[in-house]
């Protein structure tokens, strides 16, 4: 065979196997398109259709008056499927639409906008996101009204994609209690987390289509099954009390450069807690909710002097002791089973009640009682502590409370000295909440009740789940010991550790707290300080803790840190609570009746009227409101108003001239009487709370 014949059959080969290789494919086709053909579209469909989960709108957390603390807002991500609108209406508004789109997020031109759609239409593709940046409700509303997508999702091809954002109206106000979400709407914290159940709601699902470009379409072809919304909350915080406690503490820790403060204020007869702050130091030096130390384990630590209530209270059940009776705690330094005890006082306190052991929180004189009266008796002290609810979990409503840890004989790390150190608020943990809860129980006659922070679950305005204060003790001492400890922490205002802040318009109870904070088993210089009570004492409405610790400079004690914390609080509530408090009387001066009343007003008016009837009046540097000062028959003006941000005194004005002021001082002015006014229910020169009421009496 020649060359010419040999390439000749080569290529007859070729051409063979390519025809036959033809075949083959052609075969295949055919054997895909008519026998699998099913299959195959079966699988597809499952890769480009299926279920998806459809998220629940998340409740809502409101306070107690219905203000929002946390809610979800919708967002919206806007895509249109190009081929749905018919081509006059797609004619018509193409290039309005795209003009639109590229002022709104300014990301493309009109003719981009303009050509991505026209691409997508010829294609015909069913899917095409337009802008991947979410957009508001408002903003949803208003593109609703842009040509096409006007038109609707049916005529028009407008789809606005939904997803929920977690806010917070408050902003910084309660974040750490109020708690937060993750990107899977979960509760990760504080009351989102506690009551993620009821705020989760049920997911639904939908069929979803997958389109070029990776995105889902929803198909709404009848077999979704819708979410179901989740439940509010509503707490017992109040909002504007949240605000001054808040305010409160960031002042005081800001001052004293402290490592964390925390504040509880709790309504006594009901349990509810209707303000918890905490601030946490950061490490740029400033100050933010990062963890919740009223409740947990960080919060956790050696309680100081407040837990020599629960002390006392063991002292007066267990023995015959008298307030009247007298201690010996000598030079204020006691030596007992090798370790030393000091008081805060230099030199001691010397010969000393045991009404001003308490008052003065001498820890001479409660070891040496514990000495007395417990010594072989440990078991028995434990027991009181049981007993009274302190060594068992509140079961608060909020997840990771902290446990409390009480020493017992039978422990490894149990000495001789001990049972002392436990008495004066050492060798123990526990929360500030739990110390609370124990003074709470004191001011509500003895019963001890569970503190609670939010009051129901409800859907709209059903309520699906109600919550009450669980009473953990009825009545943790007998009635003599209640009237003893409550006078003692009376005392300890008016005369001992928390003189400074006694004040005469109403009484505070309460015992001041400073322990060395424990390092390395070592007690160091560094402090943590509290004040827990009640006011007003005599009638006792709110309980309230507040926790400094690691003040730094020379106030590192809880008299000077956390009790002026305490007390600014209590002004504040007081003052904004017109049914706790009795009203102010004013200071008058005696008046002669031959000489016309003059008090106070309007510089300009009284000065009128003055020289007219002839009356002698005088003054220097005036402002618009006055008091008159009256003398010999001749009237000194004297200025009458406070700087803006306090209250104004508008004693001896008219309902007129007073109700002018004090609106617009930002007060919301309650009266009663006629005349001039002789009384007023917020002090005046104190911080104003703005929206607060205020109440005048007139005669």
């Amino acid at each position: 065979m020649n060359i010419k014949n040999s390439i000749l059959v080569r290529v007859r080969i070729a051409f063979l196997m390519v025809f036959l290789f033809s075949l083959a494919v052609v075969g295949k086709i055919f054997h895909l398109q008519l026998v699998q053909g099913d299959k195959w579209r079966h699988m597809a469909q499952e890769k480009t259709i299926n279920f998806q989960k459809v998220k629940a709108t998340r409740g809502n957390i409101i306070s107690d008056n219905g203000n929002l603390l946390a809610t979800s807002l919708p967002f919206y991500r806007l895509a249109l499927d190009p081929s749905v609108a018919d081509n006059k209406l797609y004619k018509q508004g193409l290039d309005s639409l795209a003009y639109l789109l590229s002022v709104h997020f300014k990301d493309r031109s009109p003719e981009e906008y303009k050509r991505r759609i026209n691409n997508a239409r010829q294609e015909k593709r069913k899917y095409l996101m337009l802008n991947s940046r979410m957009i508001n409700y408002q903003t949803k509303k208003q593109m609703e009204t842009w040509p096409i997508l006007r038109a609707g999702r049916y005529k028009g091809g407008v789809i606005f994609e939904r997803t929920d954002r977690r806010f917070n109206p408050f902003a910084a106000l309660g974040t750490r209690t109020i708690g937060y979400v993750n990107q899977q709407s979960k509760g990760v914290v504080g009351l989102e987390a506690s009551f993620n159940k009821q705020l989760a709601g049920k997911d639904g699902q939908a069929l979803f289509q997958r389109m070029a470009g990776g995105g889902w379409k929803p198909l709404n072809d009848g077999s979704e099954v819708p979410p179901e919304q989740g439940w509010d909350i509503q707490t017992t915080i109040d909002i504007n009390l949240q605000d001054v406690a808040q305010d409160a503490l960031y002042r005081a820790v800001t001052d004293h450069q402290a490592n964390y403060g925390c504040v509880v204020v709790m309504e006594v007869a009901t349990g509810e807690i209707k303000a918890m702050a905490n601030l946490g130091k950061l490490k740029n030096g400033g100050y933010a909710e990062t963890y919740n130390f009223v409740v947990g384990q960080q919060g956790r630590t050696d309680p100081g002097s407040t837990f020599k209530l629960p002390s006392m209270i063991a002292l007066l059940e267990e023995t015959q002791i008298e307030p009247t009776d007298s201690i010996d705690t000598g030079n204020g330094t006691f030596r007992y089973n090798g370790a030393v005890m000091n008081d805060s006082k230099p030199g001691g306190y010397g010969k000393i009640t045991v009404q001003q052991a308490f008052e003065h929180s001498s820890n001479v004189a409660f070891v040496m009682m514990m000495r007395d009266h417990f010594r072989g008796k440990a078991q028995r002290y434990i027991e009181y502590l049981d007993a009274f609810g302190l060594t068992r979990p509140l079961g608060f409503q909020m997840l990771g409370e902290a446990v409390p840890y009480i020493k017992r004989p039978e422990d490894k790390t149990w000495s001789g000295i001990t049972l002392p150190w436990m008495a004066v608020g050492y060798e123990s943990k526990m929360s500030p909440l739990h110390i609370l809860a124990f003074y709470n129980a004191i001011a509500n006659n003895g019963k001890m009740i569970q503190p609670i922070i939010v009051k129901e679950a409800r859907i709209t305005d059903n309520a699906e789940e109600q919550y009450q204060a669980r009473v953990i003790n009825e009545k943790v001492c007998s009635d003599r010991t209640l009237r003893i400890v409550r006078k003692m922490l009376e005392g300890v205002v008016e005369r001992g550790t928390a003189k400074s802040i006694r004040n005469n318009d109403y009484k505070i109870a309460g015992k001041t707290g400073t322990s060395q904070k424990l390092k390395d088993g070592r007690y160091t210089r560094e402090y943590y300080t509290s004040f827990a009570g009640y006011f007003p004492a005599d009638k006792p409405k709110y309980s309230c803790i507040v926790v400094i610790d690691g003040p730094q400079g020379y106030r590192q004690y809880g008299a000077e840190v956390a009790a002026p914390v305490f007390k600014e609080i209590a002004d504040k509530v007081y003052a904004r609570d017109l049914e706790m408090h009795k009203l102010l009387t004013a200071e008058t001066a005696p008046e002669s009746t031959a000489f016309p009343l003059v008090k106070a007003g309007h510089f300009e008016d009284l000065r009128y009227l003055c020289n007219q009837m002839g009356i002698s009046n005088h003054g220097r540097e005036l402002e618009e409101w006055v008091v008159a000062n009256v003398s010999d028959n001749s009237i000194s003006w004297k200025n009458k108003l406070a700087r803006k941000d306090e209250v104004p005194d508008v004693t001896g004005m008219t309902l007129k001239d007073a109700l002018y002021i004090l609106e617009n001082q930002g007060l919301k002015v309650n009266y009663r009487g006629r005349g001039r006014v002789v009384s007023q229910s917020q002090q005046a020169g104190t911080h104003i709370l703005p929206g607060s009421s205020i109440e005048v009496v007139l005669n």
